[in-house]
């Protein structure tokens, strides 16, 4: 296997106190983190300005060298590394780029069976959640975890995560079911279909998606103001939720 992209669409509808739901085209480059060393071509650099790039600082730890993050964070949370693993973000478009998520995905033969998910807040806020994923039919995967990070302006901080995961040759997508107080407040799923890395897609995709990272913020903006509109609640981070935890 080697590195690609998944093109698709995210859908994000919310369910309780008010209705409301919207989808837009998204992609992600799905890096093989066996040849981590070969993300770099004409318009993709790894710590440097290109088209698209990979910032190692935008990612898990503070050092420079991404998988040394990596080993450390897995170390921490007592997993064990396998010998195919894949990390899933949004590339810097023209050196910027929000990532409200991208994960870290560890396979045993050919299968899922850990997630990292790094999660980002629009106030310099991170956290980390390790998912041990379980599957009845081989094919789709399901993990749960605890949130403790504010995300939204109308969410609390404290909730559960489900998330369902499909990983297959041609095709990838994640869900996320929110719950609070074991009620469904909200899901948020993205389905791609794969592309093949090389700079013919790079270019394409550039002017697929020039403004993406753009976009990203300006809907969140924008659909914030749709749902203070609709009377709900405004709720502030806490201290803790404004910084970057390992």
């Amino acid at each position: 296997m080697s590195h690609k992209f998944q093109e698709g669409m995210i859908y994000h509808k919310r369910y309780f106190p008010k209705k409301h739901d919207f989808a837009y085209k998204f992609f992600m480059i799905d890096i093989d983190m066996n040849s981590f060393e070969k993300l770099d071509n004409k318009y993709f650099s790894k710590n440097k300005f290109n088209l698209f790039s990979f910032n190692t600082k935008d990612h898990f730890g503070k050092n420079e060298d991404f998988k040394e993050n990596i080993k450390e964070l897995l170390e921490k949370y007592s997993i064990k590394a396998t010998k195919e693993m894949r990390f899933i973000t949004l590339p810097s478009i023209l050196a910027y780029v929000f990532n409200p998520i991208s994960v870290l995905l560890l396979f045993e033969e050919n299968k899922p069976t850990f997630m990292i998910a790094e999660v980002h807040n629009y106030n310099g806020g991170r956290a980390i959640y390790p998912l041990k994923l379980d599957s009845k039919d081989k094919k789709h995967y399901k993990g749960k975890i605890l949130k403790d990070m504010y995300v939204s302006p109308f969410l609390k901080a404290e909730g559960k995560y489900e998330f369902d995961l499909t990983y297959e040759h041609n095709k990838f997508s994640i869900g996320i079911k929110l719950f609070e107080e074991d009620k469904k407040i909200l899901t948020s799923t993205f389905v791609g279909n794969s592309l093949v890395f090389n700079e013919k897609s790079i270019v394409s995709l550039f002017f697929r998606h020039t403004l993406l990272t753009f976009w990203v913020v300006t809907r969140t903006i924008w659909q914030s103001l749709k749902l203070k509109l609709k009377g709900l609640k405004w709720n502030k981070p806490r201290p803790c939720d404004q910084i970057k935890r390992a």
